[in-house]
């Protein structure tokens, strides 16, 4: 173990989380492998997160972590040296120094936090297929209404231009059913019902400019630390399918904007998935391979995610065999359905023949975990019982005040805090409208003025009053009545459909006839 400079324990090249009879070191060079925080409720598991999240930042490793409790923030001020965590610490050989961490807050609504904002185009079909719970059918529609944009160079921004384009393919289903397949109304109809509901649920927050630019959760401070970005997610939680999307959104841009680095001595960013089952409940096939394929190539572009759920059954076998670095807290196995879940969490540990792993895991007191991290080979350790050290920084959330502090001293502010609407589909396609309009009024005004002026210099109305002939006043008023109900609905009808010239002919030899007929009685 190489010697270290840290009074917190932690190496240059290994975090240390705690100590049972063997000390429990997570290797920084092997950390982009993955890992699992399991426990139930109230066992320790978000303390474990703040004792990770606080060693990747004291290594210079940027943390991006959700906070669904608020508990988490308190990372960001200095640490109180209560007497339980002065024990721990002395029991682990430690010297106890409170701690702090630069830290940016993040909402998706923007009220505790810089608004978090992605394109409807950079979110794409798939994603918001999910987000919306949209069926196949649904789906194709709304992957043909993408299509229509791209090729007609429709910017897709926010939810005002998705609105726009789904509304211009539903007016031209016909048309599009030829070249793309079936597209039907009632879908839609569909589709625009559940924008509405994802609206509603404050989506619409979440979509426009200026869109969130994944290097700004990649920055460090001035003494070299790792920033904690936290996503504060209180409110979000109560939209699960949102905040589960736009988590694996984050994922998919940091999988397709990164650059390949292989194996880094230390990673380039960690992403801590909170209620990590959200993102796997009832998810349709297509969407589990992308979820799979990013957790399994990401590691490659330096990036590790460390999902945090109840049960390791929570999370599907193929992405629970990419999570090398395992955390698990107590479980309670009340239940037949508990206690196979326990004996599942059991099986996930490289066994240790001093622990009945799947005894252990009922009897653990908070604060205790079972322990496997990945070794120098890149195999996972044999399972041990620690005791996770304390956190440095401040356990609890922290007060109203203090976040606006941290929030008005944060290095992006002013960058996302003033929302952009530039021109974009809705925009051109009401100009579209506008001009096909304007168009068809000039057209249809064209015809009947010239028709009036006709008629008018014929007949004389547009001659001032009381200098009619006998003849012109007699062809005046019978002329009235025969061009309001030929001349006003035929010529009108004509002149709409076979354009303005025609129509023009077509009403002078109606007005010529009436005249002849007046002129022979």
């Amino acid at each position: 173990m190489a010697a270290t400079d840290l009074k917190v324990g932690d190496t240059s090249e290994s975090l240390f989380i705690g100590k049972g009879e063997q000390p429990a070191w997570l290797t920084l060079g092997l950390a982009n492998r993955h890992g699992l925080v399991t426990g139930a409720t109230g066992t320790g598991k978000t303390v474990s997160l703040q004792v990770m999240a606080e060693g990747f930042a004291r290594a210079g490793v940027p943390v991006f972590a959700a906070d669904i409790k608020g508990d988490l923030s308190g990372i960001s001020e200095v640490g109180e040296a209560k007497d339980f965590i002065l024990k721990r610490a002395k029991d682990m050989g430690l010297a106890f120094q409170p701690d702090q961490f630069s830290t940016v807050f993040w909402d998706v609504f923007g009220e505790q936090g810089h608004p978090v904002r992605a394109t409807v185009l950079e979110m794409g079909p798939l994603l918001l297929s999910r987000m919306m719970d949209l069926n196949d059918v649904q789906e194709g529609v709304l992957n043909i209404a993408f299509r229509v944009a791209d090729e007609q160079q429709l910017l897709l921004l926010d939810m005002k231009d998705l609105r726009a384009i789904l509304s211009f393919v539903g007016e031209h289903a016909a048309e599009l059913t030829t070249q793309y397949g079936n597209v039907s109304k009632q879908s839609v109809g569909s589709i625009l019902r559940q924008l509405l509901v994802l609206e509603n649920q404050g989506g619409d927050k979440f979509f426009g400019e200026p869109a969130l630019d994944l290097k700004d959760f990649m920055r460090t401070d001035r003494d070299g630390r790792g920033m904690v970005n936290i996503l504060v997610a209180d409110k979000l939680m109560q939209s699960p399918r949102l905040y589960a999307t736009f988590l694996l959104w984050m994922l998919s841009e940091l999988f397709e904007q990164l650059p390949e680095v292989g194996d880094p001595p230390k990673p380039k960013l960690v992403f801590f998935f909170d209620e990590a089952h959200l993102l796997f409940n009832d998810a349709p096939k297509a969407l589990m391979d992308k979820i799979e394929q990013v957790v399994r190539l990401i590691r490659s572009k330096g990036v590790g995610v460390y999902f945090v759920t109840q049960n390791p059954v929570d999370v599907p076998d193929k992405v629970l065999a990419q999570l090398g670095n395992r955390v698990q807290h107590a479980l309670r196995a009340f239940t037949p359905r508990d206690q196979k879940a326990v004996a599942a969490a059991a099986q996930t540990f490289r066994p240790n023949p001093k622990l009945n792993t799947a005894q252990v895991i009922t009897e653990l007191g908070k604060g205790e975990a079972l322990v496997s991290f990945l070794e120098g080979n890149g195999t996972p350790a044999v399972v041990e019982r620690v005791m996770v050290r304390p956190p440095s920084a401040r356990i609890g959330p922290i007060t109203p005040e203090e976040r606006t502090a941290i929030i008005a001293n944060s290095p992006v502010k002013g960058k996302y805090d003033t929302s952009i609407d530039r021109e974009s589909a809705y925009e051109m396609l009401q100009k579209r409208v506008n001009d096909t309009a304007a168009t068809a009024d000039a057209s249809q005004g064209g015809v009947i003025g010239q028709l009036g002026s006709i008629v008018g210099t014929i007949f004389g109305t547009n001659t001032p009053r009381g200098k009619l002939s006998t003849g012109q006043v007699i062809a005046r008023d019978v002329t009235r009545s025969v061009t309001n109900k030929v001349v006003g609905g035929v010529v009108a009808d004509l002149g709409k459909s076979l354009g303005g010239s025609l129509g023009g002919s077509v009403g002078r030899a109606i007005v010529r006839g009436a005249l002849g007929g007046l002129l022979r009685r």
